[in-house]
């Protein structure tokens, strides 16, 4: 049975794919959870409209990546805060302190699980973060740690 995919589906394929499947898979598992239709030409044609909407809408969005992965990869974010005399500090700065201090630097939103911290930064010094906006576009700002006086 030729199907359309609505949504991708492991180890089968992307939405917007036309596959060839068993009757039996398509007719009790794909087709009542949503996750195809039947390949009609109707369909076909809605499928191609949507993804030439759904590239055009990408790239949009990988342009707005980049250049703001430039305006990222200039930043620097200072923090100072209070630390004990091996230099490590009283507290930590988290991804949550960083996407803060990067909301006001820049003005736009940033959800904190997009920072690539391995752990909280727990030590003064300068330290590099990735930052990442879309699956191909990480870029790193700095962020300096430095002891409050």
């Amino acid at each position: 049975m030729k199907i359309l995919l609505t949504q991708d589906v492991e180890n089968l394929g992307r939405a917007g794919e036309i596959k060839r499947v068993p009757d039996g898979y398509a007719r009790n598992f794909l087709i009542p959870k949503g996750m195809a239709v039947l390949a009609t030409e109707g369909a076909i044609k809605q499928a191609k409209l949507q993804s030439k909407a759904g590239a055009k809408r990408q790239r949009r969005a990988e342009e707005e990546a980049g250049s703001l992965a430039e305006v990222l990869s200039r930043v620097t974010l200072t923090f100072k805060v209070k630390a004990g005399e091996k230099d490590t500090l009283y507290g930590s700065i988290t991804s949550g302190d960083i996407v803060e201090a990067l909301e006001r630097e820049t003005g736009h939103a940033f959800d904190k699980r997009k920072v690539q911290l391995t752990g909280p930064i727990r030590e003064l010094g300068v330290h590099r973060v990735p930052i990442k906006l879309m699956t191909d576009v990480t870029p790193e700002i700095t962020v300096v740690v430095e002891r409050e006086e």
